[in-house]
Parts: structure tokens; sequence; C-alpha cells
């Protein structure tokens, strides 16, 4: 009698856990990240454009060598950002880009075998900066449909500057995880330009980002790039309204992970001995769980990191333990960049996420100059939406549209008790073979 109840009891708790497990939830997780190229010029010059000493003859001795031994190390770290969370073979589902060159470099880029590998395309419009260097995102098609793509031109606010163009805002609209999604890409005017500078770039972007929730409160926004700023400085601060916990975040406002991070002690980039961290991705309120809530029943963030790999770094000399970068005092030193790049978390239910259709294979990429794109902007005639809708449809057609534990987080035990590192499944989309 008494095994019978033994065996009664043991088939009783059998039965709770299986029940407890069918009540378990499970999650996606999305990389967003973002790299400073340091200078990803090919080794042609292109007409208008000061990339002089980007060329076999100028001041770098810019030849085929090096040219291609950039591309297999920034594919390298591309390739590999996120894969501290995520399967080895996914890597983030978009990665925005400053200091691209051109489309040309772009699909030589996406063409190395690391990023061939997982079908990564490519969003670019020619800007009008003078040395030529451009924003960029890339993208998983598997993970991220594009709807959009256009580049929002950075307006001098002073006319003494009127003559004086720089890097606009690339803003790229599209789908992830079923939700809208809409990515800025930044590349704010530098240090020695002054604090002004930056400061109306963050007025502006702010303006862009009103904009498209303006429009659709729903769309998810994330704002990323080499600010050439701080979390802490006033361009970000003030003027972008980046905060620096969820608890300040009030309505038209941005929250900025890397604030703390910085605080830490930890940077992207390194002068002077101290540690910078200009390369930021900061996002809309409706990416957070705000007063103590675990709901993620649509896209929502998880964590931010700076991604380090000891070949990003020095490993020896005066300068060890600082980002290894392409030159340093005119010496070539087949490095990666002077940043190191950042990476966001996001999670979202994986009984929420719709099934999308299968990506079509990806076709040979074209030039996105070749469908006019930069000559309507160049000429500051931004296309109307449907002349937008049209281009995208083309690139899409032709393949083009070509987008360690983390310092902060919310911690797996303030999630869900079911949420667990085993738990949190990164394969349900799969990229293309």
């Amino acid at each position: 009698m008494m095994y019978k109840k033994r065996i009664l009891l043991a088939l009783l708790l059998l039965a709770a856990v299986v029940s407890m497990k069918a009540q378990q939830k499970q999650y996606q997780v999305y990389g967003v990240g973002f790299y400073n190229q340091e200078n990803l010029f090919d080794t042609v010059h292109d007409y208008g454009k000061n990339d002089y000493e980007y060329l076999p003859d100028g001041g770098n001795k810019w030849n085929s060598l090096k040219y291609s031994n950039k591309l297999h190390n920034m594919a390298k770290a591309l390739s590999e950002l996120g894969t501290d969370v995520l399967p080895a073979n996914v890597g983030c589902a978009v990665i925005g880009m400053a200091e691209v060159e051109n489309a040309n470099a772009l699909n030589d880029l996406i063409a190395q075998p690391e990023l061939k590998a997982r079908g990564y395309r490519f969003c670019h419009i020619e800007g009008p900066d003078r040395r030529g260097v451009d924003c960029a995102m890339l993208y998983n098609p598997a993970l991220f449909k594009v709807r959009n793509v256009k580049l929002v031109n950075y307006v001098q606010e002073l006319e003494k500057d009127s003559t004086f163009f720089t890097r606009g805002f690339l803003v790229v609209s599209g789908t992830m995880a079923g939700e809208h999604v809409t990515v800025i890409v930044c590349h704010w005017p530098s240090r020695f330009s002054g604090s002004f500078y930056r400061e109306s770039a963050g007025r502006q972007v702010r303006a862009v980002k009103d904009s498209v929730l303006a429009d659709d409160p729903k769309c998810k926004v994330f704002v990323m790039g080499d600010m050439n700023d701080d979390p802490h400085d006033r361009s970000l601060a003030r003027e972008l309204r980046a905060r620096r916990t969820m608890e300040e975040v009030q309505d038209g406002d941005m929250y900025n992970p890397w604030w703390r991070i910085l605080e830490k002690g930890s940077g992207t980039l390194l002068y002077d001995g101290r540690w910078n961290l200009f390369d930021q991705i900061v996002m809309s309120p409706n990416l957070l769980n705000l007063n103590g809530e675990k709901d993620f029943s649509t896209l929502k963030y998880w964590k931010a990191q700076i991604f380090r790999r000891d070949y990003l770094l020095q490993q020896e000399g005066a300068y060890k333990s600082s980002p290894k970068r392409t030159h340093a005092s005119g010496v070539w030193l087949n490095g990666y960049s002077d940043h190191l790049p950042v990476v966001l978390y996001l999670l979202k239910e994986k009984s929420a996420i719709p099934v999308e259709e299968e990506p079509d294979e990806p076709a040979d990429a074209i030039p996105a100059d070749n469908l006019g794109i930069d000559t309507l902007h160049i000429n500051g005639l931004p296309p109307t939406p449907e002349q937008l809708d049209s281009i995208r449809k083309e690139m899409i057609r032709h393949g083009s549209l070509n987008i360690k534990p983390a310092e902060d987080s919310i911690p797996f035990e303030e999630l869900a008790p079911a949420l667990q590192p085993e738990r949190v499944n990164s394969t349900a989309i799969k990229p293309e073979e």
C-alpha cells in the first residue's frame, strides 16, 4: 500500500513539473550594435571628395593589401559583435556604422566570408561630407525587414557656416520581431568643432525622433552613433534628452544606458589615458520596462555591452590596452578601429513574435548611387514618400538595401523566475544559409 502511495506521489510531482514547464515563457534575443569603422576607404578617388590620403600614392599609401586587410579585420569584428550572448552563426540583427566611404567599400565589406555567411546587406546614402565619410547600417534580412531609408542633412544654424557641409543622419525604418523599428545612425561633429555644433546635432536628431514617434507612437526608436561627446555632455543630456536612469525618463525623453557604464570607468576610446564613451545607442521609452514591470510581450531593452576582444586592443607598448587602430603616427598597424563597438540586447516573448516569410535569396548588390538616391539628396531635394518606396523596392529587388557580461543590464532574477540563460533562445529566426 505504501509503495502505491509513493508511486502516486511521484506521478503527481511529475505532473506538477510538466505543468510548470508548460507555463514557462521562452524569449528571443535581438542584438542592435554600432561600430565606428575608422576610415573604411577603398583605393579609388571619389570625384569631389578629399580622400587623397587614402589612395595608393597618398599620405597613408593606401594600397590593395592594406584595404583587403582592413576589410577582413572589420568583417571579423562585425561578425562577432553580440556573440557573447547570441549564437556565433547569428550575431546582431542591425549594426550602425560611421566612417564608411561609399557603397563600393560596403559591397566589398559584405562580400567578406564572415559577413557573407550571414547574408548581411546594407543601407547607405552618399552624403555631403567633404572627406567622403558616411554613416551606414548593416542588417540581417532574416531578422530585420527594411521599409524605407532616408538621409536627413545636418543643417548649419549659423550663417557663417552655411557653406560647410558635414555628415547627415541616416534614418532606416523597418520591421524587427514583427514591430516597427527606426534606427537613426549618426556621426556628430568632431571635438575640434566645439560643443555648439554637437548640441545642434542633438536638437536636430531629437526633432527627427519626435517626427517618427508623432507618425507612429508605437515605433521603437534607436539613436546610435559616434556622438563625439560623453553621455553627460550637453548635446546628449540636454538637447537629445537622453536620461541617465529609467526613473528619470519622461514623455519626449530617451534612455541612455551608457551613462552609468562610463561612471564605472569603461569606455570606447582612450584619449590622454582617460576613457571616453562617445559610441552610444539610446532608445525611446517604449523599449523600457518602467515601474518594475517585467513585460516582454513587446520588444524591450535587456542590457548594454561594450564589446571587447583581445585582438581589438593593443597588447603591448605605450598604448597597451587602448583600441588597436589602423594607423598611428603614420605607421600602418593593421588594426581595426580607434573605437570599440557597442551592442544592446533586446528581448521579446517567442510566442508574441509573428511567423515571418522566409527572406528572398540574396542577389548581387548594386551601388546605391546607381539608383539616384545620392543625387536627390546632394542636390538638397529629399525624395517624396512615393519616390522612397519606389527606390526601396528597386533596391530590394537587386539585393542592395544593404542594416563578457554586460556593464548595464536587467538581472535575470528581476525578469521572471522562468527566464534563465539556457532558456533564452536566439535561434527562432534563423539567418539565411
